[in-house]
């Protein structure tokens, strides 16, 4: 089971409360001890974590509940991770920390700076690893405003990034998105993140280099306590390759700097294989996009590296048993727009819980 600390969670209870809910239902509901929620020394289910943001927009709803959660937030969260972030040399050198010690917040999460096709700008990326994927728009919501909100930490509250990006279609106004983020927001996007200015990366923090290796000898001690297995971890880069049509195991051995034959053996021995890697990730990007996305399968089938529309035709076939059109229409009714909660979907295997909330 993969975990993260409560204080993901903080400012939880109180929102819901704002909004006329009542949050220990709530919590109760996702298998959440309300003791947890906010503690920075405690662990709860990420899986369940995040069932307990998407079902509080649902009940309540609010379709910007993960964004006004955000609000509540801070880099705090992050408990040690945070301060060696915020007290390292550069505003690139805190996002390394980050990506290298995240797993001491929640080894479910992958984040990493990748390059632009622009070399002025950067991308900030991050991925929950979970195989399969619940509903989760509100909780990458929730992440990325928490990061804009490390963002003004670092670079002053009037920064704004150049995009926002997300991997789902807008929850609501898509003005309220720029609004929020300052940036212009692209949905439907392989991965969740921002493109930010190289030159911002770049800009220096105030570096306290004493409480900075105190906080790093601490994560360093207890690295191992949590670490995330290759095959999540490539899940991640997987799914930003996808769309590239040029997902080779050689290529994604490079991102890790292993020789491709190193990479099958370290795969091999959690049991998988690159191909069975890419094949898991292509299905649960094209779960996603058919039924919480407008997209045409033309469109789809970009997303997923494919050329012709026949091969996701009969990639549907054997992932779910029925063309990706009837896949869509199953759920959908006239004028739906594909939305869909956990758990109500007949043509998904193992979609009525089947023990995946715990």
């Amino acid at each position: 089971m993969l975990l993260i600390r409560g204080s993901s969670l903080t400012g939880f209870s109180p929102l819901v409360t704002a909004h006329g809910g009542d949050p220990e239902a709530l919590l109760e509901l996702a298998r959440i001890d309300p003791g947890d929620v906010g503690q920075r020394d405690r662990f709860v289910s990420l899986r369940n974590a995040i069932a307990a943001v998407e079902d509080a927009a649902a009940v309540l709803n609010v379709t910007d509940f993960g964004r006004q959660l955000a609000l509540r937030q801070s880099i705090d969260i992050l408990g040690p991770v945070g301060v060696a972030a915020r007290t390292a040399a550069t505003v690139a050198d805190a996002f390394v920390i980050v990506d290298n010690y995240m797993s001491a917040y929640s080894p479910g999460i992958a984040t990493r700076i990748s390059e632009h096709q622009d070399p002025a700008l950067g991308r900030f990326e991050f991925d929950f690893l979970l195989n399969p994927p619940p509903p989760q728009a509100q909780a990458i919501e929730l992440a990325l405003g928490v990061t804009l909100r490390v963002l003004h930490l670092y670079l002053g509250t009037t920064y704004r990034p150049v995009a926002v990006h997300l991997p789902h279609p807008a929850l609501g106004a898509k003005i309220d998105y720029r609004r929020y983020f300052g940036c212009p927001p692209h949905f439907n996007e392989p991965t969740a993140g921002f493109s930010v200015r190289v030159t911002d990366l770049q800009r220096p923090l105030s570096h306290d280099v004493l409480a900075h290796q105190v906080a790093l000898n601490y994560l360093s001690s207890t690295k191992g306590q949590h670490s995330r297995g290759l095959a999540d971890t490539l899940r991640s880069v997987i799914r930003q390759l996808l769309p590239t049509g040029n997902l080779t195991a050689d290529l994604a051995a490079r991102q890790f700097g292993l020789h491709p034959k190193t990479l099958q053996r370290r795969l091999a021995a959690e049991n998988t294989t690159f191909a069975e890697l890419v094949d898991q990730s292509r299905r649960d990007t094209a779960q996603r996009l058919l039924l919480t996305t407008d997209l045409s399968l033309h469109q789809i089938c970009a997303q997923l590296g494919y050329s012709e529309q026949s091969v996701l035709t009969r990639s549907c076939k054997r992932w779910f048993n029925t063309t990706p059109t009837a896949f869509r229409n199953a759920l959908l009714g006239p004028g739906e727009e594909g939305r869909h909660t956990r758990g109500d979907h007949p043509l998904i295997p193992g979609a009525q819980d089947s023990g995946e909330y715990v």
